[in-house]
C-alpha cells in the first residue's frame, strides 16, 4: 500500500510499505494492503511500519529490525484506494 506521513513542518515518508500499526483514540489497530476505507483520529503513542524500503532515510524515524518507528502527540489517520494518509502533532 502506499503511505504518506505528514506533519506541520513537512512530509515525513513516501513510499510503498507492507502495514503500519497505529495509536488509534480507542486503542492500537493494524493497516493492511487493500483494507477497508477508515477515518479515525490518533493519540499520543507510536506508530509501527513495517516493510518501508531499506534505501528510505529519515531524520525522524527510527529503524530497527525492518520497522520504522515514530513517536507522534495526535493525528488522523485516512485509508482510501489503497492509500494510507496520516496527518501528526
Amino acid at each position: 500500500m502506499q503511505l504518506e506521513i505528514v506533519s506541520p513542518e513537512k512530509t515525513i515518508l513516501t513510499g510503498e510499505v507492507n502495514s503500519v500499526h497505529l495509536p488509534g483514540s480507542e486503542g492500537y489497530f493494524q493497516v493492511l494492503n487493500n483494507h477497508a476505507p477508515i477515518v479515525s483520529t490518533l493519540k499520543k503513542g507510536e506508530i509501527l511500519i513495517d516493510g518501508v524500503d531499506s534505501d528510505v532515510k529519515s531524520d525522524v524515524l527510527d529503524f530497527s529490525n525492518g520497522r520504522a518507528s515514530l513517536e507522534i502527540k495526535s493525528g488522523v489517520v485516512e485509508m482510501k484506494k489503497n492509500k494510507l494518509i496520516i496527518l501528526v502533532d
